[in-house]
Formats: C-alpha cells, sequence, structure tokens
C-alpha cells in the first residue's frame, strides 16, 4: 500500500510538471506568435493588401479555405517542429488579414492611440482569463459545448451581415464576441491545467485565436464609438 501511494505521488507530480511545461511552452510560443502577426499586418498595411476588394462574401470564403488549411496543417505537424513554422506562418497570414482594419483604423486622428488601447484591453482580458483559470478551484469544462454553440451563432450572424450590413447587428455580434472569446480564454488554459490539452502547439493555436478574436472586435468597437475623423 505504501509503494502504490509513493507510486502515486510519483506520477501526481510528473503530471503537473508536464501540465506546466507544456503552460509554459504555450505562452513562449504565444508571445513569439505576435511577431509575425505584427510583421503581417505592417506588410499588409503597407502592400495595401485585401483579398478581392469590393468582393466581401469571396473574401470571407478564401479567408476561411485558407485559415482552415492552415489549422489542418497545424494539427498534421503538431508533433515536431516543423508545427512551430507552420503555426508562425498562420500568424503571420492572420496579421495580413487584419491589416484593412489596421489601416482603417489609422484613418483615425486618434487611430495609433484606439490600436494601443485595444492591445492594452486585449492583454488584461488576457491575463485576468489566464489567472482565474489558474488558480480558481471551479471546473470550468461544461462551459466547452455552450461556448461552442455561442461561436456558430456569431459565424452565422456574421456571415449574414455581409450582405445585410446592419449596423445593430455588427454591434451586436462584437460585444458578445468578446465576452465568447474571452471565456474561451478560461476554458482553453484550464485546458492545459487539467491535462486535458497536453500539445502546446494545438494550445498556442486555440488561445492565439482567443486573443486575435478579442483584439478584432475591441478595436473594431474602440473605432465605432472613439474614433476621431479630420
Amino acid at each position: 500500500m505504501s509503494q502504490n501511494l509513493e507510486q502515486s505521488i510519483v506520477y501526481g507530480n510528473d503530471g503537473a510538471l508536464i501540465r506546466h511545461r507544456v503552460l509554459r511552452n504555450t505562452y513562449w510560443l504565444l508571445a513569439l506568435s505576435m511577431i509575425p502577426t505584427v510583421l503581417g499586418a505592417w506588410i499588409g498595411v503597407e502592400m495595401n493588401f485585401s483579398l478581392f476588394p469590393g468582393r466581401p462574401g469571396i473574401s470571407f470564403m478564401v479567408f476561411m479555405a485558407i485559415a482552415f488549411g492552415f489549422m489542418f496543417a497545424i494539427e498534421k505537424t503538431k508533433e515536431s517542429a516543423l508545427g512551430v513554422a507552420v503555426l508562425l506562418g498562420f500568424t503571420f497570414f492572420m496579421g495580413l488579414m487584419l491589416s484593412r482594419l489596421i489601416s482603417y483604423t489609422l484613418g483615425y486622428t486618434n487611430g495609433a492611440s484606439l490600436i494601443m488601447t485595444a492591445f492594452g484591453g486585449t492583454a488584461t482580458i488576457l491575463a485576468v482569463m489566464a489567472s482565474i483559470a489558474t488558480t480558481s478551484k471551479r471546473d470550468f469544462s461544461g462551459l466547452g459545448k455552450w461556448l461552442f454553440v455561442g461561436l456558430m451563432v456569431i459565424i452565422v450572424a456574421g456571415i449574414a451581415n455581409i450582405y445585410l450590413q446592419l449596423p445593430a447587428l455588427y454591434l451586436t455580434v462584437s460585444v458578445v464576441a468578446i465576452g465568447i472569446f474571452s471565456a474561451y480564454i478560461l476554458y482553453d488554459v484550464q485546458q492545459i491545467i487539467n491535462g486535458g490539452e497536453t500539445n502546446y502547439i494545438s494550445a498556442t493555436l486555440r488561445i492565439y485565436l482567443d486573443v486575435y478574436n478579442i483584439f478584432v472586435n475591441l478595436l473594431s468597437l474602440l473605432g465605432i464609438f472613439g474614433g476621431n475623423r479630420n
């Protein structure tokens, strides 16, 4: 009995070390992924990049096809160093896709300030949600199915508004999206802590998408309510 107890303690300690290592590597890779994102956004702004200008429906479908292609490749290569390279390539692409919003925001006289505010707000949300997930004894795994349903709803609403162009719907989707992806950070970080996610590349992809979507929607709202034109 004593031997079994000792083994369980050893295995428990090993499991905790593995989870800590996955979480640490995830945070490091998440920080690293910001570099190609910023680079992609900067290049996109300089090149005035846009997928199929004036054809938002086609642009969205092409974007989704490329994004899901990257995510499929990341999952296929996540057990090797190649997975890191593919992930960073994906974050560069996402930076390119962000450039149109960045360019539009920089058209405001206070555009740079709005971008920094959105960045600071996103970083704050990440820090708060990650801290809650790390310190709370509450199990947030039950949020998964509800968050997925909410995600599907905002995707459908977002696609519909490409054609409807309703300002009220756009605002609603942005606000709800910030809430859903903030909760997703809580869920995804706790998945790592509880051992539900043991691959740091997959974990980074999930949290990166959470952070990216919070930033995009927060910046959009800041531009609508706080942007100043000449």
